[in-house]
């Protein structure tokens, strides 16, 4: 049995919707479908998402938003149409459409929200369940609620809790394919609660590890995952395969291909992960396992994130003073922030943060606190950070990978605000000025993905050989 999700550029109008279908269709084993809502259908459009929120806005704002809510009823009333479904199918689609949108009675501003946003996967897999029975196939929609999707209730950020993936197991003895709407689940108490953005990858990988899948497919609109963002490289290289915690990584820094979340229940669950492109179903992919083959190439993929900041400290022999750091991070837990990254040395020691999170009133707050209650001897808040990260499994058993790195970027007058290297090694962190950030990617895919490259990749093996 095969689980397979498909994105909202998969879903965007009918005619992908077709696409989607034939792709289920040539399959047998691809018996459970996870779908998003409908996304952009070119490059100035707006996903359905964004119209569900845009109308959650001005509906809380001044209680009507009619305009809003006529765009959403369009976006399902042109799929309907040119699916060839039946009149009394859109109608229905706008009807539960519309109790959705205009059902604020008891709900809080989040759990309505929640509720209007889960509403484009909900009617899209209810869309696609009908097209499949349409061709002559078995199908059925399954609400998350009916299937036993339980999670947290935390309105924009739920997580699955453990006893869901037992309920969720009995959805293999359903006959024909299931339809699933992703994104969503509901808590114990019976609330709807969404992931966080992009959650329908999560929901693909709930499902996936609790029918034991032999694949989660993960269509998207690209034909493997590349190594390097396309849209700064020419060309890059593809990866061919990779895994969970390359994957990780790499999703965490900037890759948009898979959800950074996504990949932890198919992780546990040792469920390999394959990204297909919608449009070119017959390309291989990328493989996202457990154990990949060893290779002459040390790093598998580089990534880049901006929106950054760090907080700076230094205190003579800061390393003496026990409970130092859980002093430091308690202030940033009491004003609720977490932190990315912490860099340090004997005598500093630097917190990464999202610069969204660090609102101006909550930097005054926290650097007079650090100041009075930690007696620092210097402090400075740095803004605009960017980091690029290398990954790699390889870089674990390999020599020189930082040098080569660090020689590439000065070789590009790039200069680096700290460097830091995840305690798993298959990682490292390099933080530059967000103006810096794409040409220090640019150099660094040349520097380990370049003419040349599997070369120097090769003689770092013999340096490294020849010193055991």
């Amino acid at each position: 049995m095969k689980v397979a999700k498909f994105g909202g550029t998969s879903l965007a109008n009918a005619k992908q919707i077709k696409k989607v279908c034939e792709i289920v269709r040539a399959d047998k084993k691809r018996r459970l479908i996870v779908v998003s809502a409908p996304g952009k259908r070119y490059k100035d459009d707006q996903k359905v998402t964004d119209l569900l929120i845009r109308y959650a806005d001005a509906f809380l704002a001044s209680g009507e938003a009619e305009a809003e809510k006529q765009a959403v009823f369009q976006r399902y009333r042109e799929i309907v149409e040119e699916l060839g479904l039946s009149r009394d199918f859109g109608a229905q689609i706008e009807a539960d459409l519309d109790e959705v949108l205009t059902n604020r009675a008891g709900l809080s501003p989040e759990r309505f929200v929640d509720a209007v946003k889960a509403a484009g996967e909900d009617n899209s897999a209810k869309v696609v369940a009908a097209y499949l029975r349409d061709l002559g196939e078995v199908a059925q929609y399954v609400n998350p609620r009916e299937a036993g999707l339980l999670v947290s209730d935390e309105a924009g950020n739920a997580h699955v809790l453990p006893e869901a993936y037992e309920r969720l197991h009995a959805l293999r003895e359903r006959e024909g394919i299931v339809v699933f709407p992703g994104f969503f689940g509901f808590s114990p108490a019976g609330e709807l609660v969404t992931f966080s953005r992009g959650g329908s990858d999560i929901t693909g990988s709930i499902l996936a590890a609790a029918v034991k899948a032999e694949v989660y497919e993960n269509f998207t609109d690209v034909d493997s995952v590349y190594v390097v963002n396309p849209n700064l490289v020419d060309k890059p290289k593809e990866i061919k395969e990779i895994t969970y915690r390359e994957m990780r990584e790499l999703s965490y820094s900037g890759f948009s291909v898979f959800h950074e979340e996504a990949l932890i229940p198919a992780y546990q669950a040792n469920i390999p992960v394959c990204i297909k492109n919608t449009n070119n179903p017959s390309a291989p992919g990328t493989m996202i396992v457990s154990e990949r083959m060893a290779t002459a190439r040390k790093v598998s993929g580089i990534a880049c994130d901006s929106g950054f900041c760090s907080i700076y400290v230094s205190k003579f022999l800061m390393h003496k003073e026990i409970g130092f750091g859980r002093k430091l991070l308690q202030i940033l837990e009491e004003e609720g922030l977490s932190y990315e990254h912490t860099p340090s040395g004997i005598d500093n020691i630097s917190v990464i943060l999202r610069e969204r999170d660090l609102t101006p009133e909550k930097e005054a707050r926290i650097t007079e606190r650090i100041s009075s209650e930690l007696q620092v001897d210097d402090l400075a808040v740095q803004h605009g950070l960017a980091l690029v990260m290398i990954v790699g499994e390889g870089m674990r058993q390999s020599v020189g990978t930082s040098a080569r790195a660090t020689s590439a970027l000065a070789s590009a007058r790039i200069n680096l605000e700290m460097i830091n290297q995840g305690s798993s090694e298959v990682s490292m962190m390099f933080g530059v000025t967000a103006a810096d950030a794409d040409r220090a990617v640019v150099a660094l895919y040349e520097e380990f993905f370049g003419e040349g490259a599997k070369s120097r990749d090769e003689q770092t093996d013999q340096v490294q050989s020849a010193s055991k």
